[in-house]
């Protein structure tokens, strides 16, 4: 048996709606892009959506447009996938790391004081793997210092920490949709905000800096081509539909999964926190236990077809990073610990049981 990490979710609708776009005359800015910008606003009850060509666009626009610049600090997490930090490095601003929560992977909100200066200009928190942060905390500590906060819920759509969708209580939210997402657009993101402001400076941003004249060559800014096309769009707004069913789905996969992994000792499962009301699963993530040999163990797994991944290895470890501000290994000693023995499983809407006990048989000879 064969496994692949991820797999995509597509209907009938999604061939229709794509076709749709295909014998019109509109491929970019046109109605397609505005209906799945209405669906996700509806959805996460937020004043505007942003389309935009990748989680990654979304967040520099959210940063550009928030004021974060050269000079300024933005604290964040090293344990996330590097678009989240690079989002301000663009802008020749500089991380400013905080460790994770050994149990949830998200950043430790209660370690974010201590890190804030007279330079710090935002928090970047980053709903890892899909699980909320708390953002309450997190927004409260935004207004004593009066700072600007940017949620990267690129792989949290559709997830509720105290009954607030992910992504809705910062300055701006981005969720993205490339093919391994719950829902996707081939390549694809989406920013969300309840300032009209920043969602004016996002909109022509993604456009060359174009205005609100309708004048398709006037530029009132410095701009990006950002866009998001109409056949993305079209993918976008058919997934939507069915993001709840989508959602369940993945959600009973997990559940198999954790009945399953939590009886093999030596494998730690996900935790979800209790005050995470609703989850939206992106990937499956376990972790050994410490002193086990995860490339060992994953090159086991590779040689019965099941696909794995390291998940994440730290940004702050990555080569460019080292380079630029010498970070190095014990800096963030939670992040090195997990990350040193974490992968993600295969993990998609439609893995049947068949292959789940596949791969957790599999896992539990290994072992």
């Amino acid at each position: 048996m064969r496994i692949p990490l991820s797999g995509m979710d597509i209907t009938q609708r999604e061939i229709e709606m794509v076709n749709k776009v295909l014998n019109s005359d509109v491929y970019s800015i046109g109605p397609m892009l505005e209906e799945f910008e209405k669906k996700i606003r509806e959805y996460v009850g937020v004043k505007h959506a942003i389309g935009v060509n990748s989680g990654t666009s979304a967040l520099h626009l959210l940063v550009r447009a928030l004021g974060i610049g050269e000079g300024d600090e933005v604290i964040t997490t090293p344990f996330s996938f590097v678009a989240s930090t690079n989002c301000f490095l663009f802008e020749r601003a500089k991380p400013v790391y905080v460790d994770i929560d050994p149990l949830t992977y998200n950043i430790d909100v209660d370690k974010i004081e201590e890190k804030i200066t007279e330079k710090t200009k935002a928090i970047l928190p980053v709903d890892v793997f899909g699980q909320p942060v708390n953002m309450k905390k997190v927004m409260e500590l935004a207004k004593k210092y009066n700072l600007k906060v940017i949620e990267d819920s690129a792989e949290a759509l559709g997830s509720e920490y105290d009954g607030i969708p992910a992504g809705t209580l910062a300055d701006g939210g981005v969720y993205a949709f490339y093919p391994n997402k719950q829902i996707t657009t081939a390549e694809g993101g989406m920013i969300v905000t309840n300032d009209d402001e920043v969602a004016e400076l996002c909109r022509s941003m993604r456009s060359q800096g174009r205005g609100n004249t309708g004048f398709w060559l006037h530029h009132e800014r410095l701009g990006y081509n950002y866009r998001l096309s109409e056949l993305h769009a079209a993918l976008g707004a058919a997934q939507m539909e069915r993001l709840d069913e989508i959602i369940e789905k993945r959600n009973k996969v997990a559940q198999m999964y954790n009945e399953r992994l939590s009886q093999i000792e030596g494998i730690h499962i996900p935790y979800i926190d209790k005050n995470v009301t609703k989850m939206s699963w992106f990937v499956y993530v376990i972790r050994l236990e410490d002193g086990m040999d995860r490339n060992r163990f994953m090159k086991r797994l590779l040689e019965h077809g099941i696909a794995c991944r390291p998940y994440f290895t730290p940004i702050h470890l990555q080569p460019y990073m080292v380079e630029m501000f010498g970070f190095k290994r014990g800096d963030f000693p939670v992040t090195d610990r997990i990350s040193a023995h974490s992968l993600a499983i295969p993990f998609y809407t439609n893995l049947s049981e068949k292959e789940i006990d596949y791969v957790c048989d599999t896992i539990r000879k290994i072992i």
